[in-house]
Protein backbone atom coordinates (compact mmCIF):
# COMPACT_ATOMS: atom_id res chain seq x y z
CA UNK A 1 0.00 0.00 0.00
CA UNK A 2 2.79 2.41 0.92
CA UNK A 3 4.53 1.72 -2.42
CA UNK A 4 1.35 2.61 -4.30
CA UNK A 5 1.06 5.87 -2.38
CA UNK A 6 4.70 6.78 -2.98
CA UNK A 7 4.65 5.97 -6.70
CA UNK A 8 3.24 9.39 -7.81
CA UNK A 9 5.94 11.11 -5.74
CA UNK A 10 8.60 9.03 -7.48
CA UNK A 11 7.21 10.03 -10.89
CA UNK A 12 7.28 13.69 -9.87
CA UNK A 13 10.86 13.28 -8.70
CA UNK A 14 11.88 11.64 -11.99
CA UNK A 15 10.23 14.38 -14.04
CA UNK A 16 11.96 17.01 -11.90
CA UNK A 17 15.32 15.24 -12.36
CA UNK A 18 14.83 15.13 -16.14
CA UNK A 19 13.84 18.80 -16.40
CA UNK A 20 16.81 19.92 -14.29
CA UNK A 21 19.11 17.64 -16.34
CA UNK A 22 18.01 19.27 -19.60
CA UNK A 23 17.97 22.83 -18.21
CA UNK A 24 21.57 22.68 -16.99
CA UNK A 25 22.66 21.03 -20.24
CA UNK A 26 21.05 23.80 -22.31
CA UNK A 27 22.69 26.50 -20.18
CA UNK A 28 26.14 24.94 -20.72
CA UNK A 29 25.60 24.06 -24.39
CA UNK A 30 26.86 27.40 -25.85
CA UNK A 31 30.13 26.96 -23.96
CA UNK A 32 30.46 23.43 -25.35
CA UNK A 33 30.02 24.81 -28.88
CA UNK A 34 32.82 27.31 -28.29
CA UNK A 35 35.05 24.61 -26.78
CA UNK A 36 34.56 22.38 -29.82
CA UNK A 37 36.53 24.86 -31.96
CA UNK A 38 39.68 24.13 -29.94
CA UNK A 39 40.18 20.64 -31.39
CA UNK A 40 39.94 17.05 -30.22
CA UNK A 41 42.45 17.35 -27.36
CA UNK A 42 42.13 20.84 -25.87
CA UNK A 43 38.50 21.23 -26.87
CA UNK A 44 37.63 17.75 -25.64
CA UNK A 45 39.23 18.48 -22.27
CA UNK A 46 37.21 21.70 -22.04
CA UNK A 47 33.96 19.88 -22.81
CA UNK A 48 34.74 17.25 -20.19
CA UNK A 49 35.27 20.01 -17.62
CA UNK A 50 31.87 21.41 -18.57
CA UNK A 51 30.43 17.95 -17.97
CA UNK A 52 32.06 17.93 -14.55
CA UNK A 53 30.47 21.31 -13.79
CA UNK A 54 27.10 19.96 -14.96
CA UNK A 55 27.46 16.95 -12.63
CA UNK A 56 28.45 19.18 -9.70
CA UNK A 57 25.23 21.16 -10.18
CA UNK A 58 22.77 18.42 -11.12
CA UNK A 59 23.45 15.74 -8.53
CA UNK A 60 22.94 17.98 -5.47
CA UNK A 61 19.73 19.30 -7.03
CA UNK A 62 18.32 15.76 -7.27
CA UNK A 63 19.61 14.76 -3.82
CA UNK A 64 22.14 12.16 -4.94
CA UNK A 65 25.41 12.44 -3.07
CA UNK A 66 28.65 10.74 -4.04
CA UNK A 67 31.29 9.17 -1.87
CA UNK A 68 34.65 8.21 -3.32
CA UNK A 69 36.51 5.32 -1.73
CA UNK A 70 40.19 4.81 -2.57
CA UNK A 71 41.62 1.40 -1.73
CA UNK A 72 45.07 2.81 -2.49
CA UNK A 73 46.40 6.30 -3.32
CA UNK A 74 45.33 7.45 -6.77
CA UNK A 75 47.80 9.36 -8.96
CA UNK A 76 45.80 11.71 -11.20
CA UNK A 77 48.93 12.63 -13.14
CA UNK A 78 49.14 9.13 -14.63
CA UNK A 79 47.26 7.77 -17.62
CA UNK A 80 45.10 4.71 -17.07
CA UNK A 81 42.74 2.39 -18.84
CA UNK A 82 39.81 2.79 -16.47
CA UNK A 83 37.23 -0.01 -16.48
CA UNK A 84 33.87 0.17 -14.70
CA UNK A 85 30.82 -2.01 -14.23
CA UNK A 86 27.75 -1.05 -16.29
CA UNK A 87 24.36 -1.49 -14.65
CA UNK A 88 22.35 1.72 -15.12
CA UNK A 89 21.56 4.66 -17.40
CA UNK A 90 22.94 6.76 -14.55
CA UNK A 91 26.46 5.41 -15.18
CA UNK A 92 27.01 7.97 -17.94
CA UNK A 93 26.10 10.83 -15.61
CA UNK A 94 28.35 9.47 -12.86
CA UNK A 95 31.41 9.47 -15.15
CA UNK A 96 32.19 13.22 -14.88
CA UNK A 97 31.67 12.99 -11.12
CA UNK A 98 33.92 9.97 -10.69
CA UNK A 99 36.85 10.89 -12.94
CA UNK A 100 38.47 14.23 -12.21
CA UNK A 101 41.37 14.11 -14.65
CA UNK A 102 41.75 14.28 -18.44
CA UNK A 103 39.71 11.32 -19.70
CA UNK A 104 37.68 10.10 -22.67
CA UNK A 105 35.05 7.39 -22.24
CA UNK A 106 34.28 4.98 -25.06
CA UNK A 107 30.58 5.09 -25.91
CA UNK A 108 27.99 3.91 -28.43
CA UNK A 109 27.70 6.07 -31.53
CA UNK A 110 23.90 5.89 -31.40
CA UNK A 111 23.78 8.37 -28.50
CA UNK A 112 25.49 11.03 -30.63
CA UNK A 113 22.29 11.37 -32.69
CA UNK A 114 20.30 12.85 -29.78
CA UNK A 115 19.78 16.62 -30.35
CA UNK A 116 21.98 18.94 -28.23
CA UNK A 117 23.08 16.11 -25.93
CA UNK A 118 24.60 14.32 -28.92
CA UNK A 119 26.82 17.30 -29.74
CA UNK A 120 28.26 17.35 -26.23
CA UNK A 121 28.53 13.57 -26.27
CA UNK A 122 30.53 13.52 -29.54
CA UNK A 123 32.99 16.09 -28.23
CA UNK A 124 33.45 14.50 -24.80
CA UNK A 125 33.90 10.83 -25.69
CA UNK A 126 35.21 8.44 -28.32
CA UNK A 127 32.28 6.95 -30.20
CA UNK A 128 32.21 3.41 -31.54
CA UNK A 129 29.88 1.66 -33.95
CA UNK A 130 30.09 -1.98 -32.93
CA UNK A 131 28.40 -3.11 -36.14
CA UNK A 132 31.30 -1.79 -38.23
CA UNK A 133 34.73 -3.49 -37.95
CA UNK A 134 36.34 -0.50 -39.64
CA UNK A 135 34.77 1.93 -37.16
CA UNK A 136 35.82 -0.24 -34.21
CA UNK A 137 39.41 -0.28 -35.47
CA UNK A 138 39.37 3.51 -35.89
CA UNK A 139 38.03 3.97 -32.35
CA UNK A 140 40.90 1.85 -31.02
CA UNK A 141 43.40 4.02 -32.93
CA UNK A 142 41.88 7.14 -31.36
CA UNK A 143 42.05 5.62 -27.87
CA UNK A 144 45.72 4.79 -28.34
CA UNK A 145 46.42 8.30 -29.64
CA UNK A 146 44.75 9.84 -26.58
CA UNK A 147 46.75 7.64 -24.22
CA UNK A 148 49.97 8.68 -25.97
CA UNK A 149 48.98 12.30 -25.26
CA UNK A 150 48.56 11.62 -21.54
CA UNK A 151 44.77 11.30 -21.53
CA UNK A 152 43.17 8.35 -19.75
CA UNK A 153 40.35 6.37 -21.32
CA UNK A 154 37.32 4.67 -19.79
CA UNK A 155 35.76 1.48 -21.10
CA UNK A 156 32.78 -0.50 -19.83
CA UNK A 157 34.21 -3.96 -20.62
CA UNK A 158 30.79 -5.63 -20.32
CA UNK A 159 29.79 -3.69 -23.42
CA UNK A 160 26.21 -3.08 -22.31
CA UNK A 161 24.01 -3.35 -19.22
CA UNK A 162 24.59 -6.35 -17.01
CA UNK A 163 21.13 -7.95 -17.17
CA UNK A 164 22.24 -11.17 -15.51
CA UNK A 165 21.78 -12.13 -11.87
CA UNK A 166 25.55 -12.00 -11.30
CA UNK A 167 27.73 -9.03 -10.22
CA UNK A 168 29.24 -8.82 -13.73
CA UNK A 169 28.62 -10.20 -17.19
CA UNK A 170 31.44 -11.48 -19.40
CA UNK A 171 34.07 -8.93 -20.46
CA UNK A 172 35.14 -8.12 -24.01
CA UNK A 173 38.86 -8.12 -24.82
CA UNK A 174 39.20 -4.58 -26.20
CA UNK A 175 40.18 -2.58 -23.11
CA UNK A 176 42.75 -5.14 -22.06
CA UNK A 177 44.27 -5.43 -25.50
CA UNK A 178 44.69 -1.64 -25.66
CA UNK A 179 46.21 -1.64 -22.16
CA UNK A 180 48.82 -4.21 -23.17
CA UNK A 181 49.59 -2.68 -26.56
CA UNK A 182 50.12 0.78 -24.99
CA UNK A 183 51.62 -0.59 -21.74
CA UNK A 184 49.09 1.43 -19.74
CA UNK A 185 47.97 0.17 -16.30
CA UNK A 186 44.36 -0.89 -15.81
CA UNK A 187 42.44 0.86 -13.03
CA UNK A 188 39.10 -0.71 -12.06
CA UNK A 189 36.51 1.70 -10.66
CA UNK A 190 33.22 0.42 -9.26
CA UNK A 191 29.85 2.17 -9.34
CA UNK A 192 28.18 0.52 -6.36
CA UNK A 193 24.76 2.18 -6.13
CA UNK A 194 23.83 3.19 -9.69
CA UNK A 195 21.32 0.33 -9.97
CA UNK A 196 19.64 1.40 -6.73
CA UNK A 197 19.44 5.01 -7.91
CA UNK A 198 18.19 4.19 -11.43
CA UNK A 199 17.51 0.57 -12.45
CA UNK A 200 17.88 0.02 -16.19
CA UNK A 201 14.37 -1.45 -16.39
CA UNK A 202 12.67 1.96 -16.15
CA UNK A 203 13.68 5.63 -16.14
CA UNK A 204 10.75 6.27 -13.78
CA UNK A 205 12.24 4.22 -10.94
CA UNK A 206 14.93 6.76 -10.12
CA UNK A 207 15.46 7.54 -6.42
CA UNK A 208 17.63 9.94 -4.39
CA UNK A 209 20.34 8.63 -2.10
CA UNK A 210 24.01 7.74 -1.92
CA UNK A 211 26.28 6.85 -4.81
CA UNK A 212 29.53 5.16 -3.86
CA UNK A 213 32.49 5.11 -6.25
CA UNK A 214 35.38 2.78 -5.42
CA UNK A 215 38.85 3.11 -6.93
CA UNK A 216 40.53 -0.29 -6.78
CA UNK A 217 44.26 -0.98 -6.99
CA UNK A 218 45.76 -0.42 -10.41
CA UNK A 219 46.89 -3.51 -12.29
CA UNK A 220 50.23 -3.01 -14.07
CA UNK A 221 50.75 -4.59 -17.46
CA UNK A 222 54.52 -4.33 -17.65
CA UNK A 223 55.86 -7.38 -19.42
CA UNK A 224 52.45 -8.48 -20.70
CA UNK A 225 52.11 -9.32 -24.38
CA UNK A 226 49.04 -9.69 -26.56
CA UNK A 227 49.15 -13.38 -25.74
CA UNK A 228 48.20 -12.39 -22.17
CA UNK A 229 44.97 -10.52 -23.00
CA UNK A 230 42.76 -13.30 -21.60
CA UNK A 231 44.93 -13.55 -18.48
CA UNK A 232 44.67 -9.82 -17.78
CA UNK A 233 40.94 -9.79 -18.50
CA UNK A 234 40.33 -12.67 -16.09
CA UNK A 235 42.44 -11.01 -13.39
CA UNK A 236 40.49 -7.75 -13.62
CA UNK A 237 37.14 -9.57 -13.77
CA UNK A 238 37.93 -11.61 -10.65
CA UNK A 239 39.01 -8.51 -8.71
CA UNK A 240 35.95 -6.46 -9.68
CA UNK A 241 33.53 -9.32 -9.01
CA UNK A 242 35.00 -9.98 -5.58
CA UNK A 243 34.89 -6.32 -4.59
CA UNK A 244 31.30 -5.81 -5.84
CA UNK A 245 30.23 -8.61 -3.52
CA UNK A 246 32.39 -7.32 -0.67
CA UNK A 247 30.90 -3.81 -0.89
CA UNK A 248 27.34 -5.13 -1.28
CA UNK A 249 26.85 -3.40 -4.61
CA UNK A 250 23.44 -3.37 -6.25
CA UNK A 251 22.54 -5.53 -9.24
CA UNK A 252 19.57 -7.59 -10.33
CA UNK A 253 19.27 -10.59 -8.00
CA UNK A 254 16.21 -12.22 -9.61
CA UNK A 255 15.86 -13.59 -13.17
CA UNK A 256 14.81 -11.07 -15.81
CA UNK A 257 11.75 -12.41 -17.61
CA UNK A 258 11.99 -11.06 -21.13
CA UNK A 259 9.14 -11.64 -23.60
Amino acid sequence: MMRVLLKPLQWIYCIYAFISFVTIMLLLFPFAVVASFFGRIKGGNMVMRLCMLWADIWFPLIFIWHKKIYESPHDKSKSYIFVSNHISYLDAAIIPKAYRQPIRPLGKVEMSKVPVFGFIYRNAIVTVDRSSPGNRANSVRILKSLINKGISVLVFPEGTFNMTTQPLKAFYDGAFRVAIETQTPVKPVLFLDAYRRMPYESLFRMTPGRSRIVYLDEIPVTGFTTADVALLKDEVFALMERKLVEYDAAWRRDPLNLP
